[in-house]
């Protein structure tokens, strides 16, 4: 088995280094600082088993589990940590295992063992499965053989088309196999829903105006034509215009 150890610490990453290299069930190709890295190095390297730290700067390991997920042909994760709280959220984002810091040999010996044993259908599987709950910042996409990460606050909208749903950002659009209720679940926060198949980032909505038959549509910065409103949403979308013009009349004041 081909393994990638991804650690912001180069101590950390050293001691796995050892303890594989004592074992017959693999050897080490690569390894990756960060969540973002470890994306490149999988792409790169074609690792069976990614050993993933879940604390990291930049992206973390539940977040970038998620994204390998959409790789064509996914890795066996196995999360390593110091902190005890993440099982339920590794476990949700597609672990194989997780081990807890300080790693003993037997115990990382048994996860890559377990590790060997998945084959590719028990991975698209885990691919399949149910997205947890915490938030991610990024939203990953297959273009052409590689995953394109698109940063959150860069995303006008979404909108469903029969099993796909298109990522608008402020540089073009990308096709994601994501339901939209589960993406308006997760982004609950930072969304609002303004038609059964659309659903916009608040903090672009600029405009609520009307077309020529007297229709709803709403105005969005960083794109270029007005987005239909459903009547049913269109008590929402006033309440948050109202409610930016009072943030505006705030700021005016402030600055008076």
């Amino acid at each position: 088995m081909n393994i990638l150890i991804t650690d912001d610490e180069p101590l950390a990453r050293a001691r796995l280094r050892r303890l594989i290299d004592e074992f017959d069930e693999g050897r080490v190709v690569g390894e990756a600082a960060n969540g973002k890295e470890t994306l490149q190095q999988c792409e790169r390297l074609q690792p069976d088993i990614v050993l993933l730290d879940i604390r990291m700067p930049e992206m973390d390991g539940i977040e970038a589990a998620l994204h390998l997920a959409n790789l064509e042909r996914p890795p066996a994760v196995i999360f390593t940590t110091a902190f005890g709280d993440h099982a339920l959220a590794a476990f949700e984002a597609h672990a194989v295992d997780y081990l807890l810091k300080p790693i003993r040999k037997t115990r990382l010996l048994d996860a890559l063992q377990k590790a060997q044993q998945l084959n590719r259908a028990q991975l698209q599987s885990l691919q399949q499965a149910d997205a947890p709950t915490a938030m991610r910042r990024h939203i990953s996409a297959r273009v052409r053989e590689s995953i394109q990460l698109i940063p959150l606050d860069e995303i006008i909208f979404f909108r469903a088309d029969h099993k796909y749903v298109t990522v608008r950002h402020l540089h073009g659009e990308v096709l994601i196999e994501e339901p939209l209720k589960s993406l308006e679940q997760e982004f609950a926060s930072l969304t609002m829903r303004i038609h059964r198949s659309t659903l916009i980032f608040t903090q672009y909505f600029s405009a609520l105006s009307k077309d020529s038959e007297g229709h709803p549509q709403l105005l969005m910065r960083g794109y270029d034509e007005p987005l239909p409103v459903s009547r049913r949403h269109l008590s929402e979308i006033k309440q948050l215009l109202k409610k930016g013009q009072k943030i505006k009349r705030k700021e005016t004041k402030a600055k008076q």
